[in-house]
């Protein structure tokens, strides 16, 4: 069977929580639930680094403006984990070259990552710190249920993730004033601070 399906899905959890598509994945293949689980993601050093890097990431994502700089952070990470994960799988399969694997895998992977941090600039828009925590718990329990999901069913797993990317691209269009207007008054409010240190270093 393809591995496209899976190449895919894990492309897009790894756009909103790569960690965790890698600690989950290492723990199926650890534990003997997939056998299409490459042995670099079962390695002890392996999970260990992305088990700790999920829990800050876990804290990071639930604070506001603290989710958006981590989020800038990982507009590398995410796709490059997305590419690297879909080569892997690509890899212990053999039904699908490497590259084209990572090729999915890291665009699909950057998508979902745009989709997330479009909407956690817009949420910060809000003044009340709830919705952060509740949007990052509602991702969290996502990519764990659909990347377990597509260790059984792989093809209706990638069909989920497809139907939440479309979705979210849609959104996301139509949050991009929200967004904008939120960087505009971010930049103003450097530009105030600039000027106050300014006045307060000039003598009187």
């Amino acid at each position: 069977m393809s591995v496209l399906p899976l190449v895919f899905t894990s492309g897009w959890a790894s756009g909103i929580n790569a960690y965790a598509v890698v600690l989950l994945l290492g723990v199926f293949g650890a534990t003997g639930v997939s056998d299409d689980i490459p042995e670099t993601l079962q390695r002890p050093e392996v999970l260990a680094i992305a088990g700790a890097l999920f829990l800050c990431e876990a804290v990071a994502d639930k604070i506001p403006y603290v989710d958006s700089a981590w989020d800038s952070v990982h507009t590398v990470v995410r796709p490059a984990a997305g590419a690297w994960v879909g080569a892997l799988l690509a890899g212990q399969s053999g039904s699908l070259s490497d590259v084209a694997a990572g090729l999915l895998g890291g665009s699909t992977a950057l998508a979902s990552h745009t989709v997330k941090a479009g909407a956690r600039m817009a949420i910060n828009t809000s003044p009340e710190p709830f919705s952060n925590m509740i949007v990052s718990m509602a991702e969290d329990l996502g990519v764990g249920g659909i990347v377990t999901f597509a260790m059984f069913h792989p093809e209706a797993a990638a069909i989920i993730a497809a139907v939440l990317l479309f979705a979210g691209l849609v959104v996301l269009f139509f949050l991009i004033s929200r967004i904008r207007r939120f960087l505009r008054r971010r930049a103003q409010r450097r530009e105030e601070r600039k000027l106050a240190s300014q006045v307060e270093r000039t003598p009187d």
